[in-house]
């Protein structure tokens, strides 16, 4: 595989850190390459996708978005056909037919994972911000957006991101974040970017299917902890609120503050900067 291929995320997801890549990538362990790097909350895989590790294990609890990487790697022209299709045939009342395929649980449990991966895939492209949102049934709820022409099916993207996962040692896991982390060991890297502490009522974490309350920002603190006391360099990324700063303050732990564009949220008030931080275990850096 070429080595200056470059990759991007194939869709947009709450949370993506494109415009913090650079702010990231300063805070990588030195020796991060040698390692298998984990990423256990892996949304759009921006970071992932950045690094291109050679050995890796993915991870998101998103039972619609983890077989979609799958399905890249293993059946990406099949894919691409029914994304062709989906661009074809786009317009108001073709959309809502697509999202509202959930509705019926029977006829929707008849699509195959091909099909399935690829109306994730044209609603992400199709509906308004690029949201991913669903209902207390688990039905997706998100309206059409107003796009003049979006990206429905960019075929080379795809393609490329198939013979990375294909050529790579890439283990794609749908799992609970402690599970996908229970291989991680002395010789790993893992960058964590869990749902954030949420801010404000329409804040982009309020479309994590499920929450992330703060029982749950504990016991990923919790994990952070042990995961240090085994030699896993760890790096997370997490608002910049009195309680995410008190879980891990105590601990030592270096925590840097970053601002951070955002463009997913329910209201046009609730984009923009916002202030997170990036802490992490261990003493060294590049740069």
């Amino acid at each position: 595989m070429k080595e200056n291929r470059l990759l991007r995320p194939f869709v947009k997801w709450a949370g993506g850190k494109r415009a913090l890549l650079p702010r990231i990538r300063e805070q990588f362990p030195r020796d991060f390459s040698r390692r298998t790097y984990h990423e256990p909350f892996l949304g759009a895989g921006a970071v992932f996708f950045d690094l291109m590790p050679r050995r890796a294990v993915i991870n998101d609890s998103n039972a619609e978005l983890m077989p979609a990487y799958r399905i890249i790697r293993d059946s990406a022209e099949d894919l691409i056909g029914i994304l062709e299709t989906h661009a074809k045939n786009h317009g108001e009342k073709y959309y809502y037919e697509i999202r509202n395929m959930d509705r019926d649980g029977e006829s929707f449990g008849k699509l195959n994972d091909v099909q399935k991966a690829a109306r994730l895939i044209y609603l992400n492209k199709t509906c308004y911000n690029g949201l991913y949102r669903v209902n207390l049934r688990g039905e997706f709820n998100v309206p059409m957006g107003r796009y003049r022409n979006p990206a429905i099916c960019e075929a080379g993207l795809l393609r490329s991101i198939s013979a990375y996962l294909k050529e790579s040692d890439i283990v794609i896991m749908n799992a609970d974040f402690e599970t996908a982390l229970s291989a991680a060991d002395s010789d790993s890297f893992v960058y964590l970017d869990p749902p954030y502490q949420r801010i404000s009522s329409t804040s982009f974490t309020s479309y994590q299917a499920g929450g992330f309350d703060e029982g749950e920002q504990e016991r990923l603190r919790d994990l952070f902890v042990r995961l240090g006391s085994r030699g896993v360099k760890c790096l997370e990324s997490n608002s910049d609120t009195l309680l995410i700063r008190r879980l891990y303050e105590s601990y030592g732990f270096h925590i840097i503050p970053v601002s951070a564009g955002r463009s997913i949220n329910s209201s046009a008030s609730g984009r923009g900067a916002v202030q997170e931080v990036l802490i992490r275990n261990y003493q060294e850096q590049e740069g």
